[in-house]
């Protein structure tokens, strides 16, 4: 297997290709607030009594058994879920659906980083009235705050998660007497044991990936993007930032980091030599490293990730997603219906029994999920590791309108510090301007921190 989970934003290139086509001006689009029907939770109860067909666009395997169980609890209700693409792919169909008016799909997988692409295009339907709002308290933080919008709208209910955690081949630690790092500083340290002991084992691989970046950044504490509304700031110089940039560019400098493209055979080829001997990841990696790296089986160990601060708990996310329903959609009441059922309702428990990791809450402190033992894990109860690093998410993060364009940004700025003698931080001083003048030319009012 050499793709990442289907909720991973490194599945696909960073290149965005469906940026370019998402209409994002404001005087086209409308100010982003979702479009609320005239429907609420008496309406989506009717439409599972009446029954009828609805369409999935998603590449979560896992929705595949979902369907099936909701047809057999709700008969006379089908539910068919297409692949149409991952990722920008989906989301380059779906825009061209919503241009077009007709051929779209009642229930779209949507990644929490794309969301705003739509939202602010007012191109996804505001569930809040059709009973999502009775969900407060039912997700974890993070995946709870990416989808809500302004004045309570929530745009899509959260699928699953990425807290990240500290993935870790302990037969490669052990081999070479490196103590497995509690910090960021011993992180750095033990990246120049191992380099020290065998050149040939590097303690990760990055060559440069802005969903990496902007989760190392959210973790530090780091805030550089604040959104309210059309206004826009961009600032990569908080102290959050600059703790990111000061330790990764010690790695960078040092050479102590392996530059392969991660989810090639190259990198999954580093995984399973032992030539890289850590990850720092969402959770959803744990499935990968399985199917991926199977010859890790037994080796590799999980542990929160990393501290800033010693005796500091703090996590952040990467990677997510959500199921929303798209304006202009044929059947938007059982749209709903299917998407409370997957992500808040029994088929969450389907979703768990494959193997997906959850956002809610009620799962994640389930006494069965956080005892379950990983075979591959050498007996680890990972599943403790993850809730405990779901509760720890740090508050407030934002991600841009559109960052899946700014993302496609990250490599020809940010990205020249892996491969030139540009700093990180000068790379994150022209990914700044870059973004910001993509917003103003997008009818944002952006600010920026110089």
């Amino acid at each position: 297997m050499n793709t990442p989970h289907p909720s991973s934003p490194r599945r696909v290139p960073r290149a965005a290709a469906a940026a370019g086509a998402l209409c994002l001006a404001l005087s086209a689009c409308g100010s982003g607030g979702g479009d609320t029907l005239d429907l609420g939770a008496e309406d989506v109860r009717a439409a599972l009594e009446e029954g009828g067909e609805i369409t999935v666009w998603a590449w979560e395997p896992t929705l595949t058994r979902v369907a099936e169980e909701f047809e057999d609890a709700h008969p006379g209700v089908t539910v068919n879920v297409e692949n149409v693409g991952t990722g920008d792919d989906q989301y380059t169909a779906l825009q061209n659906a919503l241009s077009a008016g007709s051929g779209l799909p009642d229930v779209a997988h949507i990644e929490y980083f794309a969301l705003g692409q739509f939202t602010i295009a007012g191109n996804l339907v505001d569930l809040a009235p059709l009973g999502a709002a009775e969900l407060e308290g039912t997700y974890t933080p993070g995946p709870w705050g990416a989808v809500q919008g302004g004045e309570g709208a929530i745009h899509g209910l959260p699928m699953d998660s990425g807290p990240i955690a500290l993935f870790y081949n302990q037969d490669v630690f052990d081999e070479h007497g490196v103590d497995v790092p509690a910090t960021w500083d011993e992180y750095v340290e033990a990246a120049r044991a191992l380099q020290e002991a065998d050149p040939d084992v590097h303690i990760a691989a990055d060559n440069g990936d802005a969903g990496a970046t902007t989760t190392g950044i959210w973790q530090a504490g780091g805030r550089p993007y604040r959104v309210e509304g059309e206004e826009v700031a961009i600032d990569f110089s908080d102290e959050g930032t600059a703790r990111y940039v000061d330790t990764w560019q010690q790695m960078i400098d040092e050479d102590l980091l392996l530059q392969v493209t991660a989810w090639s055979d190259e990198w999954y080829q580093a995984l399973g030599d032992g030539s890289v001997a850590t990850l720092v990841t969402g959770a959803w990696m744990g499935l990968n490293l399985e199917s991926g790296v199977p010859d890790g089986a037994g080796s590799w160990r999980v542990a929160p990730p990393p501290a800033w601060e010693e005796g500091d708990t703090s996590s952040a996310e990467s990677g997510g997603s959500a199921l929303a329903v798209p304006v202009g959609a044929p059947n938007p009441a059982l749209a709903y219906a299917f998407i409370e059922y997957a992500n808040a309702g029994d088929g969450v428990g389907a979703r768990i029994d494959q193997g997906a990791f959850p956002a809610t809450v009620a799962d994640l402190e389930s006494a069965e999920f956080l005892a379950a033992e990983s075979a591959y894990f050498g007996g680890q109860r990972v599943n403790e590791v993850y809730a405990a690093s779901a509760a720890e998410v740090r508050e407030g993060w934002s991600y841009l309108p559109y960052q899946a364009h700014a993302n496609s940004l990250f490599n020809d700025t940010v990205g020249q510090a892996y491969v030139s003698d540009t700093t990180l931080a000068e790379g994150l001083a022209a990914w700044q301007e870059a973004s910001a003048r993509y917003g103003t030319e997008q009818g944002f009012t952006v600010t920026t921190g110089d």
